[in-house]
């Protein structure tokens, strides 16, 4: 029944409203389900006129990509309206044609990622033999969505110079754009990693919904990017960051679009080496200036090779099938400066404890004159390496797919605060980690007007953090603590911390599956689309702990009635003593389901109304080992969850979020009032269903987690209301 009124109105040129109720209905029933259905394809349409501006019906319109020679073909409707939908980003050839006419060929318009190109073309009388050639002209506006964003190109992208190569930070080319504060949630660079978010548009780092090639690249437990995939395979990306359309969601914040290179028909590669040295570097105001400049050495070195898939006498995949592979590594070698008070001489022979006097060995003396601090170094290196393989094949005549997948790994030590907490050389922490991404794509086209693009994925990381030192604690005469190495040692007075890492060795291996599909019909002048996707995340954690001892001051203070035993280091006897036995493990899953519908009505060639609708549930995070707890406040007792009266984890709210949106595109003019409903985020401020990060539910903490209901205010019926103001692009 279904797909017999799909296929009457695939085949019907007219717009039947009750065909078109009956899908949508069927669409709204099953198709709840995914994340932001943003695309890293584009899409070509326009309208076929005669001279005296009359649509040419059943003109034939011939799409051929330059680089790789794949083509399609499709006719104008009635109206002399068509769609070229789910192309890869490229340059363009395109030829129309139609008996009477001239041939009218453009030689190149340029499609770019997640954008929809609005082209007319005006045929003249004559032959067919007979050729026009015209120029296209980039727009000044998207003119067929109400979507607000900007392109990074691949000129750009490949041709700008960066320090570090990563292509996150080329977003601050985009209008609205800026630097994450430092002291933002995770917005500090990564050492050799660059960095991991972008604030643009008002919205924070953290609500931002990175893509490639359709499928989610967030690390869903920090909200922010995996990882950055090498600069010389991103073809170009598109920020979005106002507007949105319904076919994006999953957070509050802008959507990034990437797309990723493939092969062309010619072999093409690139080797390279981008050398730094201290060598070239300036002093530091707080290097010591009897000493050489910290060290500095960084080389990013690499290849990429791409082209056809050709085998002499056995295949060849010109026009068909292409690959293209790569490989960037990372060798830095940096010292940090380190400039911190130290106990004086005077202050070490006053320590009597045993154990004390043992750890007062592993702290530097002071070595900068007429002060009591120490001045040195500490190393920081950093390896990382990239593998990059992609592959796209041209199934049959209606039938393209495209794979690509990235592995990442990266060892790093971290010698000091505010990454690790020790203010000393010689302590600190490493960091191993294995970052994966792969992304399959299926494009099909069912006929002139319909095309479906089917998209599968997953992205994974698996990190772990260990103390760099790992001295036995027993024979510094510590009893009861783990074996991984010294505990943390604080001394707050003068701000020395030293040994080990407190909540360290820890680690995470979080796996994110994408299932995804998105089917566009083009019926008169309706621009129909429909998306729907499935989302599943497993986060799984390990913490054990290696204790952490304050001490409020090196040497005790005398005795007062208000502190009669004054805490301090020299004696042994600290403020505080944190440790958790055993450590903890967690198994979160949590799923979700979206699904979006809009419609881009073209009611003249100047004049579209886009309406959407968009349907998103983000399910409870569950343990899945039942590891979750409930505080019962009637027996003052925690309670597991799944036992008897004890749900597995608890939906804050029962119900999805419903978007609904309108915009009106008038020439350069744009309007677009949009209304949310139910939104998940408690921050009334945020646009849509806010997803937040889900380090409150990853279990590392020793303290239980909690899943009984909390009463707190909400507000009912429609949460927000965004109204965009009217603007003239000039």
């Amino acid at each position: 029944m279904v797909f017999n009124h799909l296929k009457k109105a695939m085949t019907n040129r007219l717009f039947h409203p009750k065909t078109i109720a009956f899908v949508l209905g069927v669409f709204l029933t099953l198709g709840a389900s995914g994340t932001a259905l943003g695309q890293s394809t584009a899409s070509l349409q326009g309208t076929v006129l005669d001279p005296h501006g009359g649509a040419v019906p059943n003109a034939q319109v011939t799409v051929r990509n330059l680089a790789t020679g794949a083509q399609r073909t499709t006719k104008t409707d009635d109206a002399g309206l068509f769609q070229v939908a789910a192309l890869p980003v490229g340059t363009y050839r395109v030829e129309v044609r139609h008996e009477g006419f001239q041939t009218l060929v453009v030689p190149e318009i340029r499609l770019e990622v997640s954008t929809t190109v609005s082209q007319n073309f005006e045929l003249k009388l004559g032959d067919l033999s007979q050729t026009m050639e015209v120029t296209s002209a980039a727009p000044v506006v998207e003119a067929s969505t109400m979507t607000v964003g900007q392109v990074i190109n691949s000129k750009t992208v490949q041709e700008i110079p960066l320090n570090g190569r990563h292509f996150v930070d080329l977003a601050l080319l985009a209008p609205g754009s800026m630097v994450p504060p430092q002291n933002g949630f995770l917005t500090a660079p990564l050492r050799g990693q660059g960095s991991f978010g972008v604030v643009t548009a008002g919205n924070r780092e953290d609500t931002v919904n990175f893509m490639i090639n359709g499928i989610n690249l967030n690390d869903m437990v920090q909200n922010q990017i995996t990882f950055q995939p090498s600069i010389n395979t991103v073809q170009e990306f598109k920020l979005s960051n106002s507007t949105f359309s319904a076919e994006y969601g999953h957070t509050s914040g802008t959507v990034v679009n990437i797309a990723t290179r493939s092969g062309t028909n010619e072999l093409h590669g690139e080797v390279f080496d981008f050398l730094r040295n201290d060598a070239l570097d300036a002093r530091n105001f707080f290097d010591n200036p009897t000493q050489r400049i910290p060290p500095l050495k960084r080389n990013q070195f690499g290849a990429a090779v791409g082209g056809p898939i050709w085998i002499p006498g056995l295949y060849d995949g010109r026009d068909k099938t292409f690959w293209l592979f790569s490989y960037e590594g990372l060798r830095q070698r940096q010292q940090e400066t380190f400039n911190r008070q130290v106990p004086t001489d005077a202050q070490r022979a006053g320590v009597t404890d045993p154990t004390a006097q043992k750890l007062v060995a592993l702290i530097p003396k002071a070595n900068v004159p007429g002060t009591s601090n120490f001045s040195g170094v500490g190393s920081a290196p950093v390896d990382i390496d990239q593998w990059t393989l992609d592959i796209g094949h041209q199934l049959t005549r209606k039938d393209r797919l495209h794979g690509y997948y990235v592995f990442q790994r990266d060892l790093r030590k971290e010698p000091s605060a505010p990454v690790s907490a020790s203010t000393l050389p010689g302590f600190g922490d490493i960091r191993q980690a294995r970052r994966q991404i792969f992304t399959l794509n299926e494009t099909h086209i069912f006929t002139n007007a319909v095309v479906n693009e089917f998209r599968f994925g997953f992205n994974r990381i698996h990190i772990t953090f260990d103390g760099l030192n790992t001295s036995d604690p027993t024979t510094f005469g510590f009893t009861g603590l783990s074996t991984f190495g010294l505990p943390e040692i604080l001394i707050q007075d003068t701000g020395v911390d030293f040994g080990g890492v407190a909540g360290f060795p820890q680690g995470r291996g979080d796996t994110t599956g994408v299932w995804a599909d998105t089917l566009s019909w083009l019926v008169g002048k309706h621009n129909f689309k429909f998306g729907t996707e499935i989302r599943r995340s497993y986060n799984n954690n390990f913490n054990n702990d290696m204790g952490l001892f304050i001490f409020p001051t090196f040497t005790c203070l005398a005795p007062t009635a208000q502190n009669p035993d004054p805490r301090c280091f020299n004696q042994g006897k600290p403020s505080q003593f944190l440790f958790v036995q055993g450590g903890t493990t967690s198994a979160i899953a949590t799923g979700a389901l979206q699904f979006f519908a809009q419609d881009n009505y073209k009611l003249a060639s100047n004049f579209t109304i886009e309406l959407g609708l968009r349907f998103e549930w983000n399910t409870t995070p569950t343990e899945r080992f039942n590891r979750f707890v409930a505080f019962n406040p009637a027996t003052g007792s925690l309670r597991r969850a799944g036992s008897p009266g004890v749900g597995r984890g608890r939906q804050e709210r029962k119900r999805g979020e419903e978007r609904f949106g309108a915009g009106l595109l008038i020439g350069k003019h744009e309007f677009g009032p949009e209304r949310f409903e139910g939104g998940g985020s408690d921050d009334g401020a945020q646009v849509g269903a806010a997803r937040p990060t889900s380090g409150s539910d990853t279990g590392s903490t020793p303290m239980p987690i909690l899943i009984m209901p909390i009463a707190r205010p909400r507000i009912s019926g429609l949460a927000l209301e965004r109204v965009i103001v009217p603007c003239i692009v000039l």
